[in-house]
């Protein structure tokens, strides 16, 4: 874990792609995507159907690491709205679990609006916690600090002539995008004009890349 400030908070970014807040003992993450591989099964795609429980047991060995009172989840949780009630066994004991021994809020997000969640935990849209909104997709009209997911940033570079792509946060002075942390999930160029417009055209907008003890810092107007 790599700590930094964030408007005022001091914030530690997870190699794993998750966002830990030491003063409230939270962990947060973004765009689980759960059921993604049995959604597409449902439209003829077969995919390994194994992408929940992956993402599931990364996120319980993360809690188990760092002991949160409370998880949130900013939004696409499930990659549908009745992805919770298609939940294999295994990994709807797992995500009971997990809730059980947290807070654990769901924000909703463009998937999954209005899911009804039979695992645990409060259902919000979005939430203002000590002074950080947290939301699903990041509002470029938005003046206070937000925490929020929905775009998968990557930063993607050429280094020595090999190209390298890798999760990252994309934060500004007020905003602060998390990457997917689901198993089955792509990811967006974290200089594609639909983030910069979620961000602003901030000089200062940066991918944030924690690698063991470092935080790399990549400012995206170059």
């Amino acid at each position: 874990m790599v700590r930094f400030s964030f408007a005022g908070h001091e914030l530690m970014a997870l190699a794993q792609g998750a966002l830990y807040w030491p003063s409230r003992h939270a962990l947060l993450v973004a765009d689980l995507h759960l059921e993604k591989a049995s959604w597409f099964a449902r439209l003829g795609q077969m995919l390994p159907p194994y992408d929940s429980i992956a993402t599931l047991s990364d996120l319980t060995a993360l809690a188990a690491a760092t002991q949160p009172s409370e998880i949130w989840c900013l939004g696409d949780s499930f990659h549908d709205r009745h992805g919770c009630d298609r939940l294999p066994a295994r990994a709807r004991e797992m995500l009971s679990a997990l809730t059980a021994r947290t807070r654990w809020t769901w924000i909703t997000g463009n998937h999954d609006p209005g899911f009804a969640d039979h695992c645990g935990g409060e259902i919000v849209e979005e939430a203002e916690v000590d002074g950080l909104i947290l939301r699903h997709e990041a509002d470029p009209a938005e003046a206070r600090p937000e925490l929020s997911g929905h775009f998968h940033p990557k930063l993607r570079i050429t280094h020595r002539g090999r190209k390298l792509s890798r999760r990252c946060f994309v934060a500004t002075e007020r905003k602060l995008i998390l990457p997917a942390f689901g198993a089955l999930t792509g990811g967006l160029d974290a200089t594609h004009p639909e983030i910069v417009r979620a961000v602003g055209a901030d000089a200062q907008a940066q991918a944030l890349v924690p690698v063991a003890d470092r935080l790399l810092r990549f400012p995206l107007a170059a």
